[in-house]
């Protein structure tokens, strides 16, 4: 495999010897490099800022390309600017000086403190020591998210170009204390397609009954239905299709110092198997076109 974006220190695609499945995946928060100067605006020590990260996801689902599919990895990290939002979903307390009027400053992401810059990692914990100037915030956006988005989609529209179809799987983890809502389950697994409308459902069932079948306890849709990235790619009715995975974290490192565990290996290659399969469903049921048909 080797890398499209070797020149960019932002985030890098690994490619398949030969691209032979419709799929596309992404991990956009597993970014673990931390410029010196964003610790330096940072009240934060090294290890809590961590805490939102989707610590070594890309490392559970790199072995995607090995089967045939590219695989977008961001190295910024979450803390400092979060892809899976609108590119202007800010916090205007946040900032020095005027943002422009397009700015979404009242979704709930923004007022939890999770916008396109956050505000605050998990467990509410705030991330800045001072305020950050607005032309700051709106040059992340301009050459790190805008870029980012720009080579997921050329990803997509080539796959979808190459096979007729584009399967976006959409890689995060999730914290081990989550919950199914009304229920004291914890799941191992959460499959996001909101709600049926970012991929076939016959694919996120398909996805679904492989997991289980390999021991995970998977639900979908709850509590994570999935976040911009899977509702913006997600287009069904044209072949594309966008689904969310979150793994629990607690399943693969000591959620506290953030080490692997020693099942670290056994989960990426559980994941790797349902990758093997959910691709091997595709090939053998997309020549009816029954996906776009739904």
């Amino acid at each position: 495999m080797r890398g499209l974006s070797e020149e960019n220190i932002d985030f890098e695609v690994f490619e398949p010897a030969a691209h032979t499945i419709p799929f596309v995946f992404n991990s956009p928060h597993s970014g673990r490099r931390y410029s010196r100067d964003f610790m330096a605006q940072s009240r934060l020590d090294g290890l809590t800022i961590r805490k939102s990260e989707d610590v070594y996801v890309d490392e559970l689902f790199i072995s995607s390309v090995s089967l045939g599919a590219p695989m977008l990895v961001a190295h910024f990290p979450r803390a400092f600017l979060d892809v899976n939002r609108e590119p202007y979903e800010l916090d205007p307390r946040m900032f020095i000086g005027e943002l422009p009027s397009h700015v979404n400053r009242n979704s709930v992401r923004v007022a939890g403190g999770l916008g396109t810059i956050p505000r605050i990692v998990a467990e509410n914990t705030e991330i800045y020591s001072t305020r950050l100037t607005a032309d700051e915030g709106l040059d992340r956006i301009e050459a790190v998210y805008k870029p980012y988005h720009a080579c997921l989609r050329k990803l997509i529209a080539r796959t979808h170009v190459c096979f007729g179809q584009a399967i976006l799987i959409d890689c995060h983890s999730m914290p081990g204390n989550i919950r199914i809502p009304g229920s004291p389950e914890k799941p191992d697994i959460v499959i996001g397609d909101r709600y049926g409308t970012s991929a076939s459902s016959r694919l996120t069932r398909a996805a679904s009954d492989i997991l289980t079948d390999l021991g995970f306890a998977t639900v979908r849709n709850k509590p994570y239905a999935g976040g911009f990235i899977t509702e913006h790619y997600g287009r069904p009715a044209r072949n594309l299709h966008a689904i969310q995975i979150e793994v629990n974290r607690s399943l693969y490192v000591d959620e506290t110092t953030l080490e692997r565990r020693p099942e670290f290996l056994l989960i990426a290659g559980l994941l790797r198997e349902f990758m093997m399969r959910l691709a091997d469903y595709v090939v053998e049921t997309s020549g009816d076109m029954a996906f776009a048909a739904e």
